[in-house]
């Protein structure tokens, strides 16, 4: 036995507490409890993007309707103030009323539906029809005139050497005429071409300014228009060239193909067109219906006097929505209309000489 009072000694190895247990699934169970908590929280994360862009959708359609709802109210008012300036107000009022009304539709195209689009650009061509043909009205003494002179002309026993040199306004040649025919009755007098083939034909600044043109069943033509004219109408064209200048209005082009149309306006709207290629300058979205393999590029013609004539238009050159093309026919918004390209930057022409 050891002595009373004496110390006993315990290797520390004996004192140290027996270690923990450790089990080879615990890392695995510990990662998976981190894992757990990170996916709960990504999830939630997207739940809260989810909610957020509901609200945000929710809320644009809501101002879009407002906006839809602010135009159309708007709209009609400026539009029975123009009706009423063209039966008996003052005409330079109704015009500058109307390129406001213009304005309004080409500044609210981005939150319109394409029927609203097309209803309001059938108001305002309208509208400028109308126009037009009250300022013939108020000015018929000219043509009245014209046709004056030649019934005091007609007794003459004697043949007037001055006859030959009217028919260019009266019995247009064919293929070079202006296109009288093509106004409606009553309707102010259009200039343009008609019927011809494989010819090259050009109009400049002082016969087009502020003028209703119309080329009409042209084939293999090349069409020069160097000026500012008011609305343009091209119909029934076949493998033509068209280079226009500025137009103050709109442009129609009806029943075309394989043609080249080189365009500055404010409203571009085109139907029954196929394998033809535009190139623009556009202040709003152009319009297609009932077209095919129709290509676009911006506008890229030019010829002296031509900062003139779109000083003239009033056309923004800055603005220039030559690639927005609204397809009447293609109404889906998740996939884009087969009806209409982007003309490739390297098959675009540059040079028109």
């Amino acid at each position: 036995m050891e002595a009373a009072g004496e110390r006993v000694t315990v290797p520390a190895e004996e004192l140290r507490p027996p270690a923990a247990f450790v089990s080879p699934l615990q890392p695995e169970m510990a990662a998976a409890a981190m894992v757990l908590p990170e996916r709960l929280q990504r999830r939630e994360a997207e739940r809260q993007q989810g909610v957020e862009r509901q609200r945000q959708k929710k809320e644009a359609q809501v101002v879009k309707e407002e906006q839809s709802e602010f135009f159309v109210a708007v709209f009609a008012r400026e539009r029975e103030a123009v009706e009423a300036l063209l039966a008996t107000g003052p005409l330079e009022e109704a015009a500058a009323r109307l390129q406001g009304l213009q304005k309004l539709l080409t500044e609210s195209v981005r939150f319109l539906a394409p029927y609203e689009v097309r209803q309001g650009q059938e108001a305002v061509a309208r509208l400028q029809g109308d126009l037009a043909a009250r300022r013939q009205q108020l000015q018929p003494k000219k043509k009245f005139a014209f046709r004056a002179l030649k019934k005091e002309a007609a007794p003459g026993s004697e043949p007037r050497p001055a006859e030959p040199a009217r028919p260019a306004a009266a019995a247009p040649a064919p293929g070079h005429g202006p296109a009288e025919a093509e106004g409606e009755p009553g309707g102010p007098p259009l200039c343009g071409f008609s019927s011809a083939e494989g010819e090259e034909l050009e109009l400049g600044p002082a016969e087009l300014l502020q003028r209703d043109v119309v080329l009409s069943e042209l084939r293999g033509c090349r069409v020069r228009l160097c000026g500012n004219p008011n609305t343009l109408r091209v119909r029934d064209c076949r493998g033509c060239t068209v280079l226009c200048g500025p137009v103050s209005t709109s442009v129609l082009v009806d029943g075309c193909s394989d043609c080249i149309l080189v365009l500055a306006c404010q409203q571009l709207r085109t139907h029954r067109t196929r394998d033809s290629r535009f190139y623009v300058q556009v202040t709003s979205r152009a319009v297609i219906e009932d077209c095919s393999k129709v290509s676009f590029a911006p506008y890229a013609w030019s010829y002296p006097g031509i900062e003139r004539d779109f000083e003239s238009s009033g056309l923004d050159r800055n603005r220039n929505n030559w690639n927005q093309v609204d397809d009447f026919n293609w109404l889906a918004t998740d996939k884009p209309s087969p009806n209409w390209s982007l003309i490739p930057e390297q098959e675009r022409i540059s040079c028109w000489d």
